[in-house]
């Protein structure tokens, strides 16, 4: 049966149809030590008071304000505070007790006099220097109390959240489980790095960078090897995305006698969404569901493959992960340069960041954006978005940039 003529979408609406076809991923428990960029599933509330008494946030002695109102006065030692290890009696008038950072505050004392400001002679202690009531004490409960809410569901876990639960007496984290994408390049000249390259061969950066952008926004990269130019090649090859999340395919989704990704996708039995986005790069785009997986076909340029996947891939993991955008708004920058008018697709250009001497963020799009040129690719700080028919830019014009986006930043 011949395929459905469809115009090209926007981006806008591509963008809908592929949220649209997931929903959030079921969770699992792991410990702290496995925890580290997952997402939360569940409110965490810590099981304790920190601190549990009133400690000492310095080493010194544990006084009453009222017997060191003046000074110098000496005092009489009568104890001594370590953490881990209280004093077990009261300090009265005219008495003090040695205290260690993070020790517990003996009973009757309600300041703390820092070491540097006092001399002893055997239990004699002379305070050379006043201090206002309740300084150098952390109160209970100062930092959290038992049954607060301090990790919030939908929320990235950093090295400081592991941290914090650890403190709240909680070994165990209720986590997104990582949503399972396979993937696989198609196409005779590729090979693997490290393969002998011939001289019509090139080398499958593309699977290389999106098992690894995979990992970085939280999910399970599943590599399906290479599907060479045969129908049944790929029709084998994507036999193993039983059970994924979501199956990519990379490359032969656009319109030559051996690009026929669509084709084989279809006879599989794949509903089809879409395959043509008004963007640039990424025009030959797929997207739809094959017996319940959804299915996102990427073109072979490596540009292309890394700007749709940016736009795409990044959302689709977000609605599988229950994450939201940080705040909703689009960041911006200056432009760096002038630009001419857009066309009828949207531009998506590689672009540097730097800051003006007025610290505003600017956004200098190069001046080669070919979408098999993958240093530049690497290179870039951020995307330039130019809307479809958007009239000529001048340097100094303010532009929407889009961040390439993953969970690296994770303390």
């Amino acid at each position: 049966m011949p395929e459905p003529k469809q115009q090209m979408l926007s981006v806008a609406e591509a963008l809908k149809k592929v949220t649209a076809g997931f929903s959030i991923v079921s969770a699992e428990q792991v410990a702290l030590s496995d925890a580290l960029g997952r997402v939360l599933a569940e409110d965490v509330e810590s099981r304790l008071t920190h601190p549990p008494a009133d400690v000492s946030s310095m080493d010194g002695y544990a006084v009453r304000a009222e017997d060191v109102a003046e000074a110098p006065v000496t005092l009489t030692q009568i104890g001594e505070s370590q953490a881990g290890s209280g004093f077990d009696g009261s300090v009265g008038a005219g008495e003090t007790a040695r205290i260690f950072t993070g020790a517990p505050v003996p009973n009757g004392a309600d300041t703390i006099i820092i070491q540097e400001v006092t001399d002893s002679d055997g239990n004699k202690i002379t305070i050379k220097e006043t201090t206002s009531k309740g300084e150098f004490i952390r109160k209970a409960g100062q930092d959290f109390k038992s049954g607060e809410v301090l990790l919030s569901a939908g929320r990235v876990l950093t090295a400081r959240d592991l941290g914090l639960a650890a403190a709240m007496n909680v070994p165990w984290l209720t986590v997104r489980r990582k949503p399972r994408i396979a993937y696989t390049a198609t196409g005779d000249e590729v090979m693997m790095p490290g393969d002998p390259v011939g001289p019509d061969q090139i080398v499958s950066s593309n699977s290389i960078a999106l098992g690894a952008y995979i990992q970085s926004l939280g999910g399970q990269p599943v590599d399906l090897g290479i599907a060479r130019d045969t129908e049944d090649s790929l029709r084998q090859i994507i036999a193993g995305a039983k059970g994924c999340d979501l199956l990519i395919t990379i490359g032969g989704a656009s319109v030559g006698d051996y690009d026929f990704v669509r084709k084989v996708l279809n006879e599989e039995g794949m509903d089809l969404g879409f395959f043509r986005v008004a963007m640039r790069p990424g025009k030959p785009l797929i997207f739809g569901n094959m017996s319940g997986i959804p299915v996102l076909g990427l073109p072979g340029n490596p540009v292309s493959a890394g700007v749709t996947s940016v736009i795409f891939l990044k959302a689709a993991m977000n609605v599988m992960l229950g994450l939201k955008d940080e705040d909703g708004t689009q960041p911006t920058a200056l432009l760096g340069r002038d630009l001419k008018e857009n066309d009828k697709r949207q531009d998506y250009l590689r672009a540097e960041l730097n800051r003006d001497k007025d610290g505003n963020l600017v956004a200098t799009p190069f001046e080669r954006q070919d979408s098999g040129m993958m240093a530049r690719f690497a290179s870039a700080d951020c995307l330039v978005i130019r809307p479809v028919k958007a009239p000529a830019a001048k340097a100094g014009d303010r532009v929407d940039i889009l961040f390439f986006g993953d969970h690296s930043s994770l303390f």
